[in-house]
Parts: C-alpha cells; structure tokens; sequence
C-alpha cells in the first residue's frame, strides 16, 4: 500500500489548482514529481483522498475510470426485516452528506480530476442508482465528457422492499461516456459479442449480486457494504481496454477492480481513503493470479486487422478470373473480372458495391456476402481474407 501524504505534494497540488480545470490552455504534465506519482501507484492500493491524489498525477495517463462513488443514500433511520433482524445498509460516513449542493460540489470535483488524467480517447464508467446517478450524469455533460451509453444492471438477486411501500430496487445505472466528444474511444464489439453468444451486447445487462464465496466477510459480517459483482467490472474492462491499459479505481472499496484488471492483464491505480478497506483490497488482490497467456487476453477488432484487398486473392491464385460467386442462398451471382472487380449484367464494381447492387440495398458487406463453391459447397471468400491476413502476422 501508499501512504499518501498531503503535506509532502502541498506544493505541486497548489501548482495545479492555480491553474485551473479548463483544457483548452493547459500542456500535459509530465513533470518527475508527476511521473513518480504514476509509477509509484501502478498496480497498487492508495491510501488517501482521491481528488488529492489524482491532481497529484500527470495528465492523460490513464485509459479507463471505473468509479463507484457514494451514492449519498440519505438513510436516516435503521432498516429491519419482517422478522425484526437488522439490514446491514449502507450508513457509514462516507456515505453521508449535508446536502445535495455539498454531494453536487464532491461530484463536480472528483469527475474533474478523473478528465484531466483520462488520455484523451479514455473512457469513464460510474455506476450510481436512483439516489444519485441524474446528479451525476448531470455533471459529467458539464464538464465535457461524452455519453455513449446508459446501462442497465439488472439483479438477478435483488434484495427485496421491506416495507412494502416502494418497487423492490431490482436495478443499478451505469454511465459510460467519453472523454469528449472527439473521442476516439475503444469498444471492443466482438469481444462483447463473443460474451453474449454471438448477439450484440445490450444495454440492459442481467447479472447476479455479490454474494457466496465471492462475498468478502470479516467475522461473519460484510467486509464492505457495496462490494460489486466481478462480472459487472469484467464486462466493462473487457468492452472498453486491451492488454496493458491502465484501469483507475477512485474509489477503490474492496478492491474488486484491480483484481478483475490483474486477472485481465491490465494495470491498475487504486485510490481508497479508508485504510481497513486499503488493507482489504491488497490482501485480495495479492492472491489473483493473471492469465498466463497474452494470446488468450489479446483483444483484436476487425478494424485494427490489416485491409486485405480482393485482388491479392487473384494475385495468389486463390481465385480466378472468370469464376462465380454467388450469395449463400444462391439467389444472385457475379464473375470475377482479372482487376479484382466483379460484373453481373451489365454493372461492374467492387465486391460490396455489385452486392449491394444485387440486393437493392445502400451498402455490403462483400467478404461476407460472396461465396464460392467447391465440391457442391458453398464456401465464404472470407476464409481467404483470414488467410492472408494469418500470413501477414
């Protein structure tokens, strides 16, 4: 763990206020008092403020937040069970706040620091419920950042409504945004896809709490009040990094985002306040073991892989001029001309424009709507592209 000791940073945190939040006239920060701050909280527990801290980094240093920020519950009285039993809910300190302006004021500085040091295509994720996430969405549109989505955690096993007066609070709300809206963000669409058994991954996401053997408990009790599910941060460090990105928690709890991101390959800053919480988090996290092969982490989208043009496959004999494709249901068909176009009647053009011509559609995908056949089978032209691609590497 890292004892951060305001005093000591006293001077390069004054440096840095002076100057002011707004982007526009501000150069990255890469002094060594800056850059050791980096280095010396890379996969490690931070005890300390998180405000603080972050202003302590440089700028443009991580490529994802994933925040868990209080949710400012407002509980002013002790919640029991039909059977008189106590609820073990969330009244601790942190927790508390004097008013919604005071909560506002928090979360306008807390998502401030968090900008300054995302890189400038990062990605923030925070998750809140109804009792706070409208204040926070709000700030983040304040302050630049750029939505891409709301999700919806749906529990599979949501604790009920007590009283009776209220719908059981079956949901959480993460936001995803970026950095600004010229954000060259990562999403990693197959990846997601891959997770959800070759379906586009929905906004709406139905996952369990934590509970069981993943449930950190300290003589029978709940080691921290919100520890969160390792699937819920699984799905967000998988959709939105790779191997190797730096991950920061501001509100680190009981560490479970540095120990999804070690399992993951990633690099993680986690910043906790709460030193019992700090001690927690590391002892955890020192038993994750990472997943030994970089070839089963390496996340690769298809428009990262190399452009294979059609006619290479001509070049290499793959193909020839001449020969006819067709569509995997064989209702339209197209010959290959000796310049890598195709021609069906009288019009001529390229893999997805003749297959966007045949269908009657704005557009086409060629690799994936030409076949070819052999031995009465139809085979996708695809196969090739993978091929060569396979040999590039």
């Amino acid at each position: 763990m890292i004892l951060f000791n305001l005093d000591g940073d006293s001077e390069l945190l004054h440096a840095k206020r002076t100057m002011g939040r707004d982007d526009k006239n501000k150069r990255a920060d890469t002094s060594p008092a800056a850059t050791d701050s980096l280095s010396s909280a890379l996969d490690r527990v931070v005890i300390g403020n998180c405000i603080e801290f972050m202003d302590t980094l440089p700028e443009a240093c991580v490529d994802m937040v994933f925040a868990d920020p209080p949710y400012n519950l407002q509980l002013a009285n002790e919640l029991h069970r039909p059977n008189q039993s106590k609820v073990d809910a969330v009244n601790d300190d942190w927790d508390q706040f004097e008013s919604f302006a005071a909560y506002d004021h928090f979360t306008r500085d807390w998502l401030s620091a968090a900008r300054r040091v995302l890189k400038p295509d990062g990605t923030l994720w925070v998750i809140g419920s109804y009792h706070n996430i409208f204040r926070v969405g709000t700030v983040l549109q304040d302050l630049g950042y750029w939505m891409l989505n709301d999700i919806i955690w749906r529990k599979a096993n949501p604790m009920p409504n007590f009283r009776g007066r209220r719908f059981t609070n079956a949901h959480e709300t993460l936001i995803w945004c970026a950095r600004s809206k010229n954000s060259k963000y990562r999403f990693n669409y197959e990846s997601m896809k891959a997770l959800n058994e070759d379906l586009q991954m929905r906004s709406d996401w139905y996952l369990p709490i934590c509970s069981g053997g993943e449930r950190l408990k300290i003589d029978g009790r709940k080691a921290h009040p919100t520890q969160k599910p390792e699937s819920l941060i699984y799905r967000t460090i998988v959709a939105a990094t790779n191997v190797g990105d730096i991950v920061l928690d501001p509100f680190f709890g009981s560490g479970t985002t540095g120990a999804v991101s070690k399992k993951l390959g990633r690099h993680y800053v986690g910043i906790e306040q709460e030193k019992t919480y700090a001690a927690i988090a590391e002892k955890r996290i020192a038993k994750v073991r990472r997943i030994s092969s970089d070839e089963l982490l390496k996340i690769e989208q298809k428009r990262e892989q190399p452009r294979i043009p059609f006619g290479w496959l001509l070049e290499r004999g793959l193909l020839k001029p001449g020969q006819v494709l067709m569509d995997n249901r064989r209702r339209h068909s197209a010959r290959i001309r000796a310049d890598g176009s195709l021609s069906t009647g009288d019009f001529k053009g390229s893999i997805h424009q003749v297959g966007a011509f045949v269908q009657k559609a704005p557009a086409c995908n060629g690799w994936q709507f030409w076949f070819f056949e052999r031995g009465g089978k139809l085979i996708p032209i695809d196969i090739f592209r993978q091929k060569i691609r396979a040999e590039l590497h």
